[in-house]
């Protein structure tokens, strides 16, 4: 039945009168029972070594950038064929240096053996500043994965030496300072893709609002403990950068070149994917409080489509608090959806994508509207946990501050509907956090996706099934088993782009991100 989310609301779904609610509503509870009974989706926690705590040095004088950080990447930084995880952290405030080990980024290796071991300093990889978000690519094509670390007031490019060290090379890259904008960024989200079609992997920016800790405004009250996060609309909006990979090493930007002065928001996460189907890479990012931004790549270059497309405001027409964003055929009809996570009593939104371009409003349809009314996301990912064809969805669970602590959530899709079986899935799932980063990776060869989650002050999690559902993985005929169907991306091709902030998701990326080749070159995709 496909009804809108004004006809929704008016039925007074929010009060769960069942007399009131349409028949499929009504029919929930009975979808939930089934799908936690039948057992598909369960989760542990597990992998000893990985003991990553996301600081953000909050102090009770609530800086806006103690809420956005934790993005991590899944990187096989020494091309052994087990993904390895690269976490960003914060640093001390209002000084956003780094001033001691606690808040050092971290590179975990994959023992490949369940645990993994800090591999940061042989790496080189302590990092600087207050980081927030991180993009994984080969950008120079010498095939080792390379990091590009985004950050407040600064973002770091490391090239993999190929030796277990990484180099910062930003200053040489070209990358260093504030580029068009004449400012220090805060640059939230980055993601790698190849918008030209020229074989080379270019660099788009999602940037967040003009700050500093110095002009940081006091919201809620002067006494202690009365001072509460400031509404984004204290904020200026800013500019998204796009960079242009010239092949030597360096890059150029290119935003305004590229037609796209206008490309303004409050941007938090990117979702890449031919959502056209035309063959080109396109991207959209989410925003905060602000109109969401849907890049698309036609035939006369980048050019920004949100409004015409039907993705720039939820279903009533309005800004929510976007954070994490992924696309994925939702539905099942070959074509990538979008799913866009917020904040408490705004619903998350899932926007189905009707070819060409074009999206309707499905947070009804699909039953998420519902679904999300309670909840606080942050990054997500469309990922088929199950095994059983159909994208689930995975969303970081969390408010702003630790009274609004949340369980991460899983929703399973039953043929394009979801359901909510978070408190089915394992009594460890349901520890409450400020969850912010997540991203997705066969880590233990097993044929099944698990899920690596970052938490604020809190130790991280790496969600992986607990050996009842079914693995892709086969067993040769002399007995020796075969690699997984796909790779442990996700992907049966290549991924060169993996990475996540704690809004972005690099299945996200946020998640894990595919590479495909389109016209002999090659692009992020979903």
């Amino acid at each position: 039945m496909n009804q809108s989310r004004r006809g929704f609301l008016r039925t007074g779904a929010g009060v769960l009168v069942a007399g009131a609610l349409p028949g499929w509503l009504r029919a929930a509870p009975e979808l939930l029972r089934a799908a936690e009974a039948e057992g598909r989706i369960r989760m542990e926690l597990g992998a000893p070594g990985l003991d990553f705590v996301l600081r953000n040095d909050a102090a009770g004088r609530m800086y806006q950038v103690e809420t956005v950080l934790g993005g991590l990447g899944v990187i096989d930084f020494d091309g052994d064929g087990w993904p390895d995880l690269f976490c960003t952290n914060g640093a001390s405030l209002p000084s956003l240096e780094k001033t001691g080990p606690g808040f050092w980024n971290r590179l975990y290796r994959n023992n490949r053996d369940g645990s993994f071991s800090d591999v940061t300093e042989k790496a080189g990889l302590q990092g600087q500043g207050y980081s927030m978000g991180v993009a994984v690519a080969d950008y120079d094509n010498d095939g080792r994965e390379d990091l590009f670390v985004a950050g407040v007031h600064g973002n770091h490019l490391y090239r993999n030496n190929g030796d277990g060290t990484f180099t910062d090379v930003t200053e040489k890259a070209g990358l260093a300072g504030p580029g068009q904008l004449g400012r220090p960024a805060w640059t939230v989200a980055a993601c790698w893709l190849d918008y030209d079609n020229d074989g080379r992997l270019d660099l788009f920016l999602s940037n967040y609002c003009d700050w500093s800790a110095g002009t940081d405004p006091v919201c809620g009250g002067m006494a202690d403990g009365s001072r509460a996060y400031c509404h984004p609309d204290k904020y200026r909006a800013e500019q998204m950068q796009l960079f242009h990979n010239n092949g030597d090493g360096t890059f150029t930007e290119v935003t305004r070149k590229q037609g796209l002065p206008d490309l303004i928001g409050k941007g938090m996460g990117i979702a890449l994917s031919d959502f056209a189907g035309d063959g080109r890479p396109g991207l959209f990012v989410a925003n905060d409080n602000a109109r969401n931004l849907l890049v698309r790549n036609g035939s006369k270059g980048l050019e920004e489509a949100g409004v015409e497309a039907g993705v720039a405001y939820n279903g009533d027409g309005r800004n929510i608090s976007g954070m994490g964003a992924d696309f994925g055929d939702i539905d099942g009809d070959g074509l990538p959806d979008l799913v866009m996570t917020g904040l408490k009593n705004e619903t998350w939104e899932v926007f189905l994508n009707r070819g060409k371009g074009q999206f309707d409003d499905g947070s009804v349809s699909t039953g998420l509207l519902n679904l999300s009314r309670q909840a606080s996301g942050w990054s997500c990912g469309l990922v088929d946990l199950d095994n059983d064809g159909w994208l689930d969805l995975f969303v970081a669970g969390g408010g702003l501050e630790a009274k609004d602590a949340q369980p991460n959530r899983i929703f399973r899709n039953l043929g394009g509907r979801f359901a909510d079986v978070s408190s089915g899935v394992g009594a460890d799932f349901g520890r409450a956090g400020l969850h912010r980063g997540a991203v997705f990776a066969d880590f233990d060869r097993d044929g099944r996706l698990d899920a690596a989650v970052t938490a604020i002050n809190g130790r991280m999690e790496l969600v992986e099934p607990d050996g009842d559902g079914e693995p892709l993985a086969a067993v040769a005929a002399d007995g020796d088993e075969e690699q997984p169907a796909g790779d442990w991306r996700g992907g049966n091709v290549p991924n060169w782009n993996r990475g996540t902030g704690a809004v972005a998701n690099d299945q996200q990326l946020s998640g894990i991100r595919v590479v495909e080749r389109v016209d002999g070159a090659l692009w992020v995709g979903g």
